[in-house]
């Protein structure tokens, strides 16, 4: 990438294209930023435009740059997180600096826990050599940035612009992908250079040749019993990992963010986790295992329940990341891959790994299978309104396969986690490891932005809507048809069932009840809403054939609900405190007992 000439005063020309996709003219600096954004095929931009980024925003207007307005910040960084996840592609945000960026920063920290390729252009007070003190938004934005991002860089000159911008395009989906900042003072957007832009490169992957022949090795032992843990690094390996699966007769579960690398419906498939916190039929399956292949996966808090999997005989650690490989568990080899790469390599030595069918194995999965379905089934009603198991099985039975689902931060994330079948990559979207409530509904919004024609549904707590409501409206204006659907209890009931066991009693809990009908006609969403569960496949069949927006307002009731994650975790939690803290917990369970006091709120 080359700059040819330096910055003058003269008014720019257009840019031209090359026969090779160069980008070659006398540009603005707003004016390259939209050029190296069209190279790489940006979908959209999310975002809110301000007094320093309007230039931008033009320019993005006059190059034809996709671009969604949204209502909130923190709702850009979540489209542009949904766009990336339904994708594969970068999402990319452009905010202004000062409440802009602190609003975005929530968003940006779940896209960089939960791997997700992001480009944010980010807006800062002018460095001219004129540029007063005390500028509006004069906070320190590349410090605010550093935590939630891959890196940041602070342009400096007009001419740095372009590679700045492809380099975080690079980054952005290199080893383990992640949101990238590039931070541009406001007088470069108006600064004017010649440049030559060159057209974006494909970033090498990572293979370590020794660390693969000693899993190979490990793999080939005819006493291995295999399982494969797969994380959201498999997305794009897809075929591969089940052709692997096959060729080694091994289960496969995923990690949470990794629901979709294989049909859950695959005769190997078990479901996600291996632990007491996961699915029966992949904890049964596991049960067996004796050498484990994890690949693309980081064994985080959430995806093991508190660090819950069972310790496994031999283990094959593979990842896009070094700093990834072993932090968690004991491993036996690190393969520092990609993971798509590992799986090609495994393949093409079939003659060696190939194992003989294994009808037990497969016969034992259906079998656990179909006894989950069954007890699942029952779910119904509760004393105030449905189980919200119901609700997940009702939406997997409505939902088309290509069909994105949403989900957020409440107990019914762990739910259709263990039963909401996925059958397409990209088609199930959780926020993992940050755990930022209110994700859904905006992650939703990017996602139907990516595919306007795709059912793209969010399903969302009271609680957790409360966090991002105002992005109904962005829907409603922008038409993006996004079916949201609402489980109502006026409660944080994830935190009631923490609170509860932990201190037999609740804080800080309860919710208002709201007018939902009047708030989704305020915001311009269609609506409805079930109190029965013989209204409910009606209500989610109606919201589905809406060609707009649309809430749906579910009564829920978890009741006496049981779920595998909360037991699982509880638990584990329990084991691990020492005596002093186990007395503690006691004393107080025995004297609130006896207390007269209100005990929840």
């Amino acid at each position: 990438m080359g700059v040819a000439g330096g910055a003058c005063l003269a008014a720019p020309g257009e840019a031209r294209i090359t026969r090779r996709g160069d980008v070659v003219g006398r540009l603005t600096g707003a004016a390259v930023i939209a050029e190296v954004l069209a190279q790489h095929g940006v979908g959209c931009v999310f975002g809110i435009p301000g007094a320093k980024e309007n230039e931008l925003w033009d320019e993005f207007k006059e190059r034809n740059i996709p671009y969604l307005l949204t209502a909130h910040e923190f709702g850009a960084a979540c489209m542009a997180d949904g766009y990336a996840r339904a994708t594969g592609k970068p999402g990319v945000l452009c905010v202004v600096p000062g409440p802009g960026v602190t609003n975005a920063l929530t968003g940006l920290g779940e896209a960089l826990l939960d791997s997700t390729p992001m480009v944010a252009i980010v807006g800062d007070v002018s460095n001219a050599p004129n540029a007063r003190p005390f500028q509006v938004h004069s906070l320190d934005t590349v410090a605010l940035l550093k935590p939630v991002t891959k890196c940041v860089t602070l342009v400096a000159d007009v001419h740095e612009l372009p590679e700045a911008i492809q380099r975080a395009f690079a980054v952005a989906v290199s080893g383990e992908p992640g949101p990238v900042a590039v931070v541009v003072p406001f007088n470069l957007l108006f600064d004017v250079g010649s440049f030559r832009v060159n057209p974006p490169t494909v970033p090498a992957v990572p293979f370590d040749s020794t660390a693969f022949d000693k899993a190979a090795a490990l793999l080939a032992d005819p006493h291995a019993r295999i399982g494969i843990y797969a994380g959201l690094g498999c997305m794009n390996a897809c075929a591969g990992l089940a052709a692997v699966a096959e060729l080694l007769q091994a289960p496969v579960a995923t990690s949470v963010s990794g629901k979709g690398v294989i049909p859950e419906c695959f005769p190997l498939a078990v479901g996600w986790g291996f632990g007491p916190h996961a699915t029966t039929t992949a904890e049964h399956a596991f049960a067996q295992v004796n050498t484990l292949l994890a690949i693309g996966v980081k064994f985080s808090e959430v995806s093991t329940g508190f660090y819950g999997n069972p310790n496994i005989t031999r283990v094959i650690h593979v990842d896009a990341n070094a700093a990834n490989l072993g932090k968690v568990i004991r491993t036996d080899v690190c393969v520092h891959s990609d993971a798509e790469l590992f799986l090609a390599k495994l393949l093409e030595r079939c003659k060696l790994l190939q194992r003989p069918s294994n009808p037990k194995l497969l016969q034992q999965i259906a079998g656990w299978k179909c006894d989950s379905e069954k007890l699942a089934a029952r779910a119904g009603c509760q004393a105030h309104g449905l189980d919200p198991l119901a609700v997940v099985l009702a939406l997997r039975k409505a939902l088309a396969d290509d069909a994105v689902l949403c989900t957020d931060v409440s107990l019914s994330e762990h739910l259709a986690a263990e039963h909401y079948t996925v059958k397409r990559p990209r088609t199930y979207l959780n926020p993992v490891d940050n755990q930022s409530m209110g994700w859904s509904l905006p992650a939703a919004i990017g996602a139907q932005r990516a595919y306007p024609t795709r059912t793209v549904a969010a399903l969302i707590g009271d609680g957790c809507l409360l966090m991002s409501m105002v992005e109904l409206s962005t829907a409603a204006r922008a038409k993006l048809p996004v079916k949201v659907f609402l489980l109502d209890d006026q409660a944080y009931r994830y935190m009631q069932e923490l609170q509860n066991a932990a201190y037999h009693r609740t804080t800080a809990t309860l919710l208002a009840k709201l007018d939902y009908r009047s708030l989704a006609h305020g915001f311009g969403v269609a609506y409805s809403e079930v109190t029965r569960l013989d209204q409910l496949d009606c209500a989610i069949a109606g919201a589905l054939l809406h060609d707009g927006p649309v809430l749906v307002r579910i009564q829920a009731d978890y009741g006496d609900r049981k779920i595998r994650w909360i037991e699982a975790v509880r638990k584990k939690f329990t084991r691990e405190l020492n005596v002093q803290q186990k007395a503690r917990f006691l004393a107080r369970a025995t004297s609130r007992a006896v207390q007269l006091r209100a005990r929840n709120d």
